[in-house]
């Protein structure tokens, strides 16, 4: 028998890798000879560079990049080896990253997302699939237009 275990992460506690593990050993008790396929999912959110990685490879890579409210901070994307580049946008404006007190949605931006865009097209990425989930964000994509040159003036014509 073959049993496929496909679970996202348990937010707060556990990796999706880590819950697929936990949940094997569970049914390992009851089904001892049945053969498991460990394939953790991710919602878009965080894990999903991980769940890309544990399935089909790549190369991690590491940029500085703006959080949500413009701080500088490490985010990694994933190089796969057909070109294609996986963006986790939560690495950048994760709502992980901001402390519960300092969550401030009108003043926070996706500008580190377009930054991560900006750099897997610079390493020669060739198709860049992007998940969205657990930001800290709601600027409908203007701070990652603006990263790659869009332009939105006020009134006045300022930026």
């Amino acid at each position: 028998m073959l049993i496929v275990i496909a679970p996202d992460k348990f937010k707060g506690s556990l990796t999706g890798r880590q819950a697929a593990e936990a949940i094997r050993a569970g049914f390992a008790k009851v089904f001892p000879i049945a053969t498991y396929e460990l394939l953790p999912l991710a919602d878009g959110g965080e894990g999903i560079l991980d769940a890309f990685r544990e399935t089909v490879g790549g190369e991690t890579r590491e940029v500085t990049v703006s959080d949500a409210l413009g701080r500088r901070v490490s985010a990694s994307w994933l190089l796969l080896d057909d070109g294609t580049a996986v963006i986790e946008s939560s690495q950048a404006n994760g709502l992980w990253r901001i402390r519960e007190n300092d969550r401030d949605v009108p003043r926070s931006s996706t500008y580190g997302v377009g930054e991560l865009l900006t750099e897997a097209a610079s390493a020669g990425a060739t198709q860049i699939t992007v998940g969205i989930g657990g930001s800290a964000t709601n600027d409908a994509g203007i701070g990652l237009a603006a990263a790659l040159g869009c332009l939105f003036p006020d009134a006045d014509g300022n930026p």
